[in-house]
C-alpha cells in the first residue's frame, strides 16, 4: 500500500500573526508548526504502515523552511518527504494550492491520500476535497476512524452527535480530524536520520497537467478585502448589584439580544 499525506506548515498563532502589504500572511517572519489536523492524518498513515507495511510519502507546499515539517514527519516514521516550492506559487488561495498539490501528486503512485480537515491559518476545509476533484477521486471528509478492508477503506465520518460509516474503493482521499488520534512523538533515532535524509524538492516545472493561470496569487480567485490581527475585546461594563437586581439585568440583556 502506498499512502500520500499532505501536510502544511502553519503559523503558531499563539505567537501572533503578521501580514504582508497585499494582505497575505508573512510566513517567513512567524514561528511555524505542523498543522494539527495534518499531523493526525500523518499519524493515521503511520498506523496503517505499522499494520499493513505501507509506504508513506509526505508532501508539502510552501517556503523552503517548510522542509522542517517534512523532517518532523520523517522523524515520526514517514518514508519520503517532498517539498513543492517556487516563487510563482506564492500567495496561493485554496484553489491554487489544491491545483499545485494535485499537480505534484500526479507524479506519484498512491492507493490512499490523507489530508487534514482544515488548516488553522485559513479554516476553509477546502483543499482536501479540491485535490480529490482535480484527481477524480472519491473523498471522505471528517474522518474519526480509518480501517482497511482489501481494496476498500472504511471510515467513520463525524456528523454532529453521531457518525456515518462510509466505504470507498481505493484510490481515494480522506480528510482527517485532529481528534482522530494522538500523534506519536519523534524518536531520537528518527530525529538523527531525518536530519541526514534527503528532501526531494519540486518546482513549477515538476507539476503535471496544470495551467499557469491557476497557480500562485495571480491564479487565486479569492481576493482579500481586509486583513488584521486578532481584535482585542474592550474591558466591558462592570456592575455591583444585589442578586435580585443582577438577575433582572442579565435577563433584560439576554432578552434584548433575542437569546431568551
Amino acid at each position: 500500500m502506498k499512502i500520500v499525506v499532505c501536510v502544511k506548515q502553519v503559523p503558531d498563532t499563539k505567537g501572533g500573526v503578521q501580514f504582508n502589504p497585499d494582505g497575505t500572511l508573512n510566513r517567513a517572519a512567524m514561528l511555524a508548526i505542523m498543522n494539527p489536523d495534518d499531523k493526525a492524518g500523518l499519524e493515521a498513515a503511520l498506523r496503517l504502515k505499522d499494520q499493513y507495511g505501507a509506504e508513506v510519502t509526505v508532501v508539502t507546499m510552501g517556503l523552503p523552511k517548510a522542509a522542517d515539517v517534512l523532517r518532523e514527519a520523517l522523524a515520526m516514521g514517514a518514508d519520503k518527504g517532498i517539498l513543492v516550492t517556487d516563487r510563482v506559487l506564492g500567495g496561493a488561495d485554496t484553489w491554487a494550492t489544491s491545483t499545485t498539490l494535485a499537480g505534484a501528486i500526479r507524479n506519484l503512485d498512491y492507493d490512499l491520500i490523507i489530508t487534514g480537515r482544515q488548516a488553522i491559518d485559513g479554516d476553509t476545509a477546502q483543499v482536501g476535497p479540491q485535490i480529490s476533484e482535480h484527481l477524480g477521486l472519491p473523498v471522505i471528509s471528517y474522518a474519526q476512524k480509518i480501517e482497511i478492508d482489501g481494496d476498500y477503506v472504511i471510515v467513520q465520518r463525524q456528523f454532529e452527535d453521531r457518525y456515518h460509516v462510509l466505504k470507498a474503493k481505493m484510490p481515494c482521499l480522506i480528510t482527517a480530524l485532529s481528534e482522530l488520534n494522538e500523534p506519536r512523538y519523534m524518536t531520537p533515532g528518527g530525529i538523527f536520520d531525518a536530519c541526514d535524509a534527503e528532501i526531494t524538492t519540486w518546482g513549477r516545472a515538476d507539476l503535471k497537467d496544470v495551467d499557469d493561470s491557476n497557480l500562485g496569487l495571480k491564479g487565486s480567485p479569492t481576493k482579500i478585502a481586509k486583513a488584521s490581527d486578532k481584535v482585542r475585546k474592550g474591558a466591558g461594563e462592570h456592575f455591583v448589584l444585589d442578586p435580585e437586581a443582577g438577575a433582572a439585568y442579565i435577563t433584560e440583556k439576554l432578552t434584548e439580544k433575542h437569546i431568551i
